[in-house]
């Protein structure tokens, strides 16, 4: 009888365990955008009726530039903040869905209230792959394996960023794979309720990483395919149809989180002069020279994109005209300073451009307001002798 009973909890844990697997897995195929299939894995490692465990972080690998990145992190920084959003979920009874359904909706309506502080820690961190730095991370990016650090064995790791951020004496690292290649990692610990990790939480672990590297890779692919149909192929900015797309989602946002937007339209002057002189051809190396330009001037939360022929756009998120004034004045002087291949045969012997500066509200409630605003402004520029940012 006695061992019937315990075959008979192993099959009811061995029921649950599939069925939580199962309802994560179902939630990951819902979307092919990487940061909801960050969230969702996440959610599935610590939610209550996901893995349950306290704090969980998610790091990718960059092949390209040789380092591990930090991507995400979710979980409460103090017992009180724990206490509050854990009877907040249980009051509310929600479920996984409930939660993924949170998270999608906030970033539809613009709201970085997920990213919290312990997140934005997680994503300023950044190793090289073989750093002796930050040897946790570098040893399961380079040996596939997970690694359980306790009491006795955390302190080899004593000046790890990972073990001084999370200031905990258990953890529990797993890579991510997708066919037999590591693309990422989650760091997971219980720095709240301090149960202890077992064979079984790492062995749960270990089963929703091998399905979680698939969705990110799967993700992965999906973005780098819209990318490169989004990208003009010249220039290698956002072509003139995402620039539409971009302009009225960060449009939206900005008017659900009533934040202001600014659009910068430029052109460069006397850029006929300058192809009928040399062709097309050095034409061409002028555009993607001053495309490179921009990109590399640009703020990260910038989008830079080619409208079209000698005419280029930056779509400023939460920025007023003030501030967009300025950096529309800066990228102006940068271009008059820069040395531009045979530049001399044009009218002052210099590549320049022109800039037309609108932001919402004030100027255009729609794109296609800020879009005719802001090339009015971009044609007084040119009146007044061009060389110039006007709003």
């Amino acid at each position: 009888m006695e061992e019937t009973s315990k075959l008979k909890n192993e099959l009811e844990r061995t029921k649950l365990e599939l069925g939580i697997l199962y309802e994560i897995s179902n939630a990951m195929r819902t979307t092919l955008k990487l940061d909801e299939i960050l969230y969702i894995i996440l959610t599935g490692v610590t939610a209550h009726i996901g893995l349950g465990f306290n704090r969980a972080l998610l790091f990718l690998i960059n092949e390209k530039d040789g380092l591990i990145e930090g991507k995400m992190g979710i979980g409460p920084e103090t017992g009180e903040e724990a206490n509050r959003i854990w009877g907040l979920i249980e009051g509310e009874k929600m479920d996984l869905e409930d939660l993924i359904n949170a998270y999608k909706n906030a970033n539809k309506a613009g709201n970085d209230g997920f990213d919290s502080g312990f997140s934005k820690q997680v994503q300023r961190l950044k190793f090289p792959i073989n750093n002796s730095d930050e040897a946790l991370l570098s040893l399961v990016a380079q040996e596939g394996m997970p690694l359980h650090l306790t009491k006795e064995t955390i302190v080899n790791y004593k000046n790890s960023p990972i073990a001084q951020l999370l200031k905990n004496d258990e953890l529990v690292l797993i890579p991510l794979k997708a066919k037999n290649k590591i693309n990422g990692i989650i760091v997971a610990d219980n720095f709240i309720n301090r149960e202890p990790i077992t064979k079984d939480d790492i062995r749960m672990l270990t089963m929703l990483a091998n399905q979680a590297g698939l969705a990110i890779e799967n993700s992965q692919l999906y973005e780098k395919t819209v990318m490169q149909a989004n990208l003009d192929s010249l220039t290698g900015l956002w072509n003139h149809g995402y620039f539409q797309y971009l302009l009225n989602t960060e449009l939206e946002k900005s008017r659900a989180m009533q934040k202001p937007l600014s659009l910068i339209m430029l052109d460069i002057d006397y850029f006929k002069v300058y192809n009928d002189a040399l062709g097309h051809q050095s034409g061409d190396k002028i555009l993607k020279e001053l495309a490179g330009l921009l990109k590399d001037q640009s703020r990260k939360m910038d989008f830079v994109c080619r409208y079209g022929g000698e005419e280029f756009a930056a779509i400023l998120p939460q920025t007023d005209k003030e501030e967009a004034l300025l950096i529309a004045e800066r990228l102006r002087m940068d271009i008059e300073r820069y040395n531009f291949t045979h530049e001399d045969i044009l009218p002052g012997k210099q590549l320049t451009v022109s800039l037309g500066v609108a932001s919402f509200p004030e100027d255009g409630l729609l794109p296609a307001e800020l879009i005719s605003a802001s090339d009015k402004f971009l044609y007084h520029a040119k009146n007044k002798g061009r060389n110039k940012t006007c709003c």
